[in-house]
C-alpha cells in the first residue's frame, strides 16, 4: 500500500484465522518501505499537478510502481524470514495518480503493473481494486472500512475510525445499524508538501514546523470556504483536488511559513470535527490511525475539536496505526480470491456489493 502522501510503500504479512468471511486477521509483519527518492519525487509532482505525462512515460511508469512494490514485498518476505509459497497472494493496491468518480466518465487511475509484480515475486497478486465500485457508480474509496468494521465495531457504543493519511477519512461504526465512511479532506497531504516546500523535509516531524507558527483566522476561514467541504457523503478526494495550487490560490501573501503549517493543521482537525458532528453527533470514541497519529499536535487539535470524545490511537486496541491499510488490502484480495464482495455500498455509493480486483495467477 503507498497512500496519498507516497511517503513510503507500507508491506504487511497478514494471517487469517479461517475461510469464512468474519475471520480475523493477524499481523505477522509489518514495514514501511522507502520509495526511490526520484521516484517519489515524480509521484509528489505529478499528485500535485506540477507535470504532466506523455503515454509513454505512464506506461514506464507503471512498471517502475510494480517494481518498487514488488521489492517491498520481497523484502518483506526476507526480513519476516517467510517463504515466497507460503503467501496465498499479494493484495496491491497501486498508486493513486488521478482520482474523479464525480465527471462524466467517472474514474480512478492507480498505477503500479500488478503482471510486473508476480513476475518478480511468483506469487499470484490481486490488484485494480477501486475501478468495480467507480463502475458501480460509487466513490471507489474508502474501502478500508469493512475491516474497521470487522476488527473495531462494538455493540455497546458509537465509534468513529479517522484514518489520517494524506487525506484523511472516517468509517462510521454506529453501536447498531449500517456501516458508512467518506473522505473528510486534507490531512498530511498538504502539510507534507507544505513543509517540503520550505524546510525540504518530506513531513513535520512532530509537529515541529506547525508549532512554531500560529492559526491565520482569516486564512483558515478561505480554506473552509471549499465548497467540496459541505457535499454530503458518500464522497471522496485526493491531491489532485487538495494540492499546493489550492492553497496558494487562498494566501494573501503575506503568510509566514510557519503559520501557514499550523493552519493547515487547524484546517485538517476542523473539517473532521465537523464531518463527524455532522453524521454521527453521538460518537463516544474517535480511534485514529495512519500518519497523522505520530504529529501530536495534530492529535492535541482533534482532541481539542472534539472534547466531549475520547480520542486514541489504534494502537490503544492492540492494532498498529501504519499498517491497518495495508492489512485493509490483504484483507480484500482475501475476499477477491474467495469470490466475496469487498466494497460496502452504504459507504461507497456504489449500486451494490461488488467483487473487486482483478486476479493476476502465479
Amino acid at each position: 500500500m503507498s497512500g496519498t502522501s507516497a511517503d513510503g510503500i507500507d508491506a504487511a504479512l497478514v494471517d487469517f484465522e479461517g475461510d469464512h468471511p468474519q475471520a480475523r486477521p493477524a499481523l505477522r509483519f509489518a514495514r514501511t518501505y522507502p520509495w526511490d527518492p526520484a521516484l517519489r519525487a515524480r509521484l509528489v509532482a505529478l499528485g500535485q499537478q506540477h507535470a504532466t505525462l506523455t503515454l509513454d512515460e505512464v506506461g514506464a511508469l507503471d512498471v517502475a510502481i510494480g517494481r518498487a512494490f514488488a521489492a517491498a514485498a520481497l523484502r518483506a518476505l526476507e526480513d519476516s524470514g517467510t517463504a515466497a509459497d507460503e503467501v496465498v497472494a499479494i493484495g496491491s493496491h497501486g498508486q493513486t495518480l488521478r482520482h474523479d468518480p464525480h465527471g462524466p466518465l467517472p474514474f480512478t487511475l492507480q498505477l503500479g503493473c500488478a503482471a510486473t509484480i508476480v513476475e518478480r515475486t511468483g506469487i499470484t497478486t490481486v490488484a485494480g481494486f477501486r475501478a468495480r465500485d467507480v463502475a458501480a457508480g460509487g466513490q471507489g474509496a474508502p474501502l478500508v472500512p469493512a475491516l474497521h468494521s470487522a476488527l473495531l465495531h462494538d455493540p455497546g457504543e458509537a465509534r468513529a475510525v479517522l484514518n489520517l493519511g494524506g487525506i484523511a477519512n472516517f468509517t462510521l461504526l454506529p453501536a447498531s445499524g449500517p456501516v458508512r465512511g467518506f473522505d473528510t479532506g486534507p490531512a498530511n497531504a498538504l502539510m507534507d508538501a507544505w513543509c517540503l516546500r520550505h524546510l525540504g523535509e518530506a513531513h513535520d516531524r512532530g509537529g515541529a514546523f506547525a508549532a512554531a507558527g500560529r492559526v491565520d483566522a482569516a486564512l483558515l476561514a478561505r480554506l473552509l470556504d471549499e465548497p467540496w467541504f459541505s457535499v454530503a457523503p458518500p464522497k471522496s478526494t485526493g491531491r489532485d483536488r487538495f494540492h499546493l495550487g489550492w492553497v496558494e490560490a487562498r494566501l494573501a501573501g503575506d503568510e509566514a511559513p510557519a503559520d501557514v503549517q499550523a493552519t493547515l493543521l487547524a484546517l485538517t482537525a476542523r473539517t473532521v470535527a465537523d464531518a463527524l458532528r455532522a453524521t454521527q453527533p453521538r460518537t463516544a470514541r474517535l480511534i485514529a490511525c495512519g500518519g497523522g497519529v505520530h504529529n501530536p499536535l495534530l492529535m492535541a487539535a482533534l482532541a481539542a475539536e472534539l472534547p466531549d470524545l475520547v480520542v486514541e490511537s489504534s494502537a490503544a486496541h492492540g492494532l498498529d496505526p501504519d499498517a491497518i491499510e495495508a492489512m485493509a488490502f490483504a484483507w480484500l484480495a482475501r475476499e477477491t480470491l474467495a469470490g466475496r464482495p469487498g466494497n460496502i455500498a452504504s459507504v461507497t455509493g456504489a449500486a451494490g456489493p461488488r467483487i473487486l480486483g482483478a486476479i493476476h495467477p502465479a
